[in-house]
């Protein structure tokens, strides 16, 4: 049975998140002096500590998600004693957990991908101006009914599908008064359940072309290693292990479709049967269950859970 290992995506970041890891191994301690290091600041005390307002701002959030999936991996790997090659056929992360996934197969190293995160987050916030954009959540309706409201509802503005989750969980992001009049037509068409979301942006839709500009600037100076565990693409659901191409889809990301539905039905299609999340929560392993109760899931970001899942591996 092949496995593939997802990394997760914001939304995912607490404060605490991390500090079992570092207070139970070396190995965890060092990414997170690493990224400290890459950044010039210290995240990893603002990842313990908080405050919570400033650890979910988006620059913030992105690297600490990531560098918490690494320090999982690298402890995995420490108490397991394998190669990522030898037990993952794929490896595939929720919008910014692909850099993750990029450097848990070896193309990004770790100071690269938390620099590109730091950069990725500021773009992204500075894009909109705060306010002028939203996202929601549209609950019950597959991706092409959403589509259909999302056209029906744009008019003059911009307003997209930004994340298909899992059957029936479809995040749209744009101009807020589209996002509105899409949350409105959701509930008087379609009886269906549809709520704005907590961010600071409009992630995922052609607003984002600012920032989409700027990670083509950022990656242009970035040396991308082919992965040695091939890469499924957030915008494409099909794997890669081709630098070139896995750069422009990472472009084009930042302002396109989370096929995150498609990448596990790619996944399955390709005999994987088991799917291992590591770090903060367990959003991902949730999704699944909505997907594709085939697939099996793990999810290990604490001490415990790691090492039950190194035995399990090993």
């Amino acid at each position: 049975m092949k496995r593939a290992f997802v990394f997760p995506g914001q939304g995912s970041q607490a404060v605490g998140m991390g500090r079992e890891l570092a207070d139970a191994f070396s190995a965890a301690r060092l990414v997170f002096e690493e990224v400290d290091e890459a950044l010039g600041q210290r995240l990893s005390r603002l990842m313990f500590e908080g405050p919570a307002e400033e650890l979910t701002l988006t620059e913030n959030a992105q690297p600490a998600i990531m560098a918490v999936s690494m320090a999982a991996l690298r402890v995995l790997q420490q108490e397991a004693g394998f190669r990522l090659p030898d037990r993952a056929a794929f490896v595939a992360g929720h919008s910014l957990g692909e850099y993750a996934a990029l450097a848990a197969a070896g193309s990004l190293t770790l100071a690269d991908a938390a620099r590109l995160l730091k950069r990725r987050g500021q773009a992204m916030q500075k894009a909109v101006p705060v306010g002028q954009g939203a996202m929601a959540a549209v609950l019950g309706l597959d991706l092409e009914a959403v589509e259909a409201l999302v056209r029906e509802s744009a008019g003059s503005d911009i307003c997209a599908c930004a994340n298909d989750n899992g059957p029936g969980q479809v995040v749209i992001s744009g101009d807020r008064a589209a996002v509105e009049r899409a949350i409105q037509l959701a509930k008087e068409k379609h009886g269906k359940k549809a709520m704005m979301l907590p961010v600071s942006a409009p992630f995922h839709c052609p607003l984002m072309q600012p920032a989409a500009d700027a990670m083509a600037e950022a990656l242009a100076g970035i040396a991308l290693l082919p992965p040695q565990v091939p890469v499924v693409s957030n915008v494409t659901a099909t794997a890669t292990s081709d630098p070139v191409t896995i750069k422009a889809r990472l472009v084009t990301q930042v302002t396109g479709l989370v096929r995150w539905r498609e990448t596990v039905l790619f996944l399955k299609a390709q005999g994987v049967g088991e799917q291992v999340e590591l770090g903060a929560g367990r959003v991902l392993a949730g999704l699944l269950k909505r997907i594709d109760k085939d697939i099996q899931a793990q999810a290990a970001h604490t001490p415990a859970e790691i090492e039950a899942l190194a035995r399990a591996l090993g």
